[in-house]
């Protein structure tokens, strides 16, 4: 259920900025993006998996606040972003 170190770097090899980049907001949101659509694939045969619910509300939080960071500092990165993950505004 955890994000494998292939998938890890292949994501971040689309969203980085840099050569170096592994810490953007835009890489940490198409990580935590990738996890919550794990923890709703598994809460979809595992209905009463509360523990597994708070977490990924949490992650879906951390999210947010994330791409609100992101449209108040760089607007076309936020659009860009969103539109590669296929977000909702």
């Amino acid at each position: 259920m955890s994000i494998t170190k292939e998938r890890k770097t292949e994501i971040i090899h689309e969203f980085r900025r840099t050569e170096s980049d592994t810490g953007s907001p835009e890489v940490q949101i198409a990580m935590l993006t990738h996890r919550i659509n794990e923890l709703t694939g598994h809460l979809t045969s595992h209905a009463k998996d509360h523990a597994s619910r708070r977490g990924l509300l949490m992650l879906v939080s951390r999210r947010r606040r994330l791409l609100d960071y992101l449209r108040r500092h760089n607007q076309e990165s936020y659009l860009d972003i969103i539109g590669r993950l296929s977000l909702r505004k």
